[in-house]
């Protein structure tokens, strides 16, 4: 059974690891040129995604790229005095397994856990899919597959051919996010410092493995601003206005916004679906459930889609018209939780008042000051997206004993060179 992946980030590496070791045959088609070098921030990884992680045998290889950020220290707008936050406490009291990690390295570690045994068509995308499920290319030639799976992201290809425009499922959540690449220099080691005031938020940090930090920017609009999606010009003079006289060290960062050598901009916006299969077509994550770019845990929901969707089609035996129905059902509530919180962390990182940028100060400082019983049942409490992310049940669908990568497979189909080698 031939299964069509479009997007190779982090959903599609997940599902064609899966796939394969279920014994389907998957080809993963992906816009780039070679695996995204895009200086993606951070993203976590809780507890299901982990798991997961650990059964592809790839665990180690987290932990270890994990950026190192150990502190956070919060510096309120204007005069008031800093406060500092062990994280190691937040999430230990939190969760027993957590990993924050770049997302570039996150695809890389999951690209290569089945990358032999999937081929892969970089540098294409898809134009058409039939209800037969012919697939036209930008590039290749048209090809028939069984099934074709959405993993390319919030601005969807596949979402769009099969169910209509964007608009039609996205909710803004009234909030912007920006993302920036600064010389080493700029970070600090192991120590996240967030600026924050009324309707915006800046942090900077470094990642130790990498020459180089990461600045991350979130403000509140009242309205969707006006820019196209791949006008860079654009979204750094929006972001420029946005953090105009917010504070010096902040000014010094936007500073580097022209000669920076990744940039990313984009809404903090929702996708919500009744249903995100049609056909012999489905969606897995932020392509169908989008909760929202960093605030709302996408990570873990990619991969425990990924895994999921991959396991109902194994124990349906290829039977999309039943396997897709049942992912659908086991994704609802965590897709419901993942949402809730979206929004609620939102609120929190981007206060709306000088009251909540005390508050969240001052929880802060509490965080710090309080012992370890009464911290750790404090931070129970708090953090509420760690604790729906962490309580998330997932089904066990291991693999039969004789399934291996590629099984099902044509035997003369092209593998792809490592595109990491390429250029």
């Amino acid at each position: 059974m031939r299964i069509l992946i479009s997007g190779a980030s982090i959903a599609g590496p997940v599902l064609a690891y899966w796939l394969t070791r279920h014994g389907f045959s998957v080809t993963v088609v992906e816009r780039a040129p070679t695996l995204r070098k895009t200086g993606g921030h951070a993203v976590d990884l809780f507890r299901p995604a982990m798991d997961i992680s650990q059964k592809m045998g790839v665990l180690a290889r987290v932990q270890e790229r994990a950026t190192g950020t150990n502190r956070m220290t919060l510096h309120p707008e204007g005069a008031g005095r800093p406060a500092s936050v062990d994280l190691a406490k937040i999430f230990g009291a939190t969760s027993d397994q957590h990993a924050e990690i770049m997302r570039d390295d996150l695809s890389e570690i999951y690209y290569d856990a089945a990358s032999d045994d999937v081929e892969y068509l970089f540098g294409d995308s898809i134009t058409a899919i039939s209800p037969e499920g012919e697939v036209r290319f930008e590039k290749s030639a048209q090809r028939r597959f069984d099934l074709v799976v959405g993993a390319d992201g919030l601005h969807s290809t596949v979402r769009r051919l099969i169910f209509g425009e964007e608009s039609r499922f996205s909710a803004f959540a009234g909030a912007y996010l920006g993302v920036m690449t600064l010389p080493g220099a700029y970070g600090c080691d192991s120590e996240l410092h967030i600026h924050v005031g009324v309707g915006r938020t800046a942090g900077i940090y470094g990642v130790r493995h990498l020459d180089e930090a990461r600045a991350l920017f979130l403000f509140r609009s009242n309205r969707e601003l006006d820019y196209q999606r791949h006008d860079v010009s654009r979204q750094k003079e929006l972001l420029r206005g946005a953090f105009h006289g917010f504070d010096t060290d902040v000014d010094r960062w936007l500073d580097e916004l022209d000669p920076t050598p990744a940039f990313y901009f984009d809404s903090i916006t929702q996708l919500r679906m009744d249903t995100w299969s049609r056909g012999r077509v489905t969606l897995v994550g932020d392509a169908g459930y989008c909760p929202g770019p960093a605030v709302g845990g996408s990570t873990t929901l990619a991969v425990v889609g990924a895994y999921v969707l991959a396991g109902e089609l194994a124990r349906a035996g290829g039977d999309h018209e039943r396997a897709f129905p049942a992912y659908e059902h086991a994704m609802a509530e965590h897709i419901r939780g993942g949402h809730a919180v979206a929004l609620s962390a939102a609120k929190t990182l981007i206060p709306t008042s000088r009251l909540g940028v005390s508050g969240l100060v001052q929880a802060t400082r509490l965080l710090s000051a309080l012992p370890a019983g009464p911290g750790r049942a404090f931070l129970r409490l708090a953090t509420k997206s760690t604790r729906v992310y962490n309580a998330m049940t997932v089904d066990d669908y291991p693999p039969p004993p004789t399934a291996s990568g590629g099984l099902g497979g044509d035997p003369f189909s092209p593998r792809t060179s490592d595109p990491r080698r390429s250029g």
